[in-house]
């Protein structure tokens, strides 16, 4: 078996794992004004936040391209592979998970498989990551295909953001519109339900009430087995270390990582947001 991946841009990576060969990586465009940007190319994270301050309007995100990703399986079929999996951001916050399924047919010499991961960020670079390593370790395409599965279902976020507006407006939260203008009095908690849409968890009175809410469910959803853990902010470094130390106080901290959410990710959850994200350790 020779096996490629293929993911996106919103998948937290380490150097060392985007440079593997059998990693392809699709960009997703941030629309800021009339200015199409790709994170990483001609945008740095830094330069994003600027741009998006300076906006009349809200910045905006389109799908991954179809024909790069048309254009990948091709050259993966060229080079000799036979397995592909690709890993891609939530069908609950995008539709290019539904709108690949046919691209699987079209190339019968490669056994294609394109699992929902119902996240993103940190989370879905866990199960990049592990795919890779899986492969490597000669695990056969089933049983890394099983153990993904695995990893989805136990994976979620849990998410407090600063303006709803970024979502509502973006769509990309299912029963949030009834919260605008109500923001002085409540700070939502966002989370991924189980079929990787977001939606309002709780509504808590102050963001340090939050916070402690966070770290109570955290307790609660990984109890049972072990978790990657990240805290994942944009721009709100001082919310993520006090996370952090709030959770090693509790003796938490095994397994646990800040890290930031890239640009896309940060055009629908606005600056200022925090999540945890946990994956079960497979």
């Amino acid at each position: 078996m020779k096996l490629a991946v293929i993911t996106d841009t919103t998948a937290v990576l380490s150097d060392d794992i985007k440079q593997k060969e059998n990693l392809h990586i699709l960009d997703i465009p941030i629309m800021i004004g009339e200015i199409s940007y790709l994170e990483g190319k001609d945008l740095s994270l830094d330069d994003f936040y600027k741009k998006m301050a300076m906006s009349p309007v809200l910045p905006k995100t389109s799908q991954p391209s179809l024909a790069k990703l048309d254009e990948i399986l091709s050259q993966l079929s060229s080079e000799g592979y036979t397995h592909v999996i690709g890993l891609f951001l939530s069908s609950g916050i995008s539709g290019f998970w539904q709108n690949i399924q046919f691209l699987a047919d079209d190339y019968p010499e490669l056994t294609i498989a394109f699992p929902d991961s119902k996240i993103t960020s940190a989370p879905l670079g866990s199960m990049v990551r592990n795919t890779l390593n899986w492969a490597e370790a000669g695990v056969d395409f089933d049983d890394i295909l099983a153990k993904l599965q695995q990893q989805i279902d136990g994976t979620s976020a849990f998410i407090m953001v600063d303006d709803l507006n970024h979502l509502v407006k973006g769509g990309r939260l299912s029963n949030g519109s009834a919260l605008i203008g109500n923001l002085l009095s409540i700070k939502p908690i966002l989370y991924f339900n189980d079929e990787g849409v977001i939606e309002v968890f709780e509504k808590v009175r102050t963001e340090k009430k939050a916070i402690k809410r966070l770290v109570d469910v955290l307790s609660e959803v990984t109890v049972n087995g072990d978790y990657e853990v990240f805290i994942i902010h944009s721009r709100a470094e001082e919310k993520a270390q006090q996370f952090y130390q709030t959770l090693a106080d509790r003796g938490q901290a095994e397994n646990l990582k800040i890290v930031t959410f890239d640009g896309v990710i940060a055009t629908h959850l606005g600056e200022g947001a925090v999540a945890f994200g946990f994956t079960p350790i497979v």
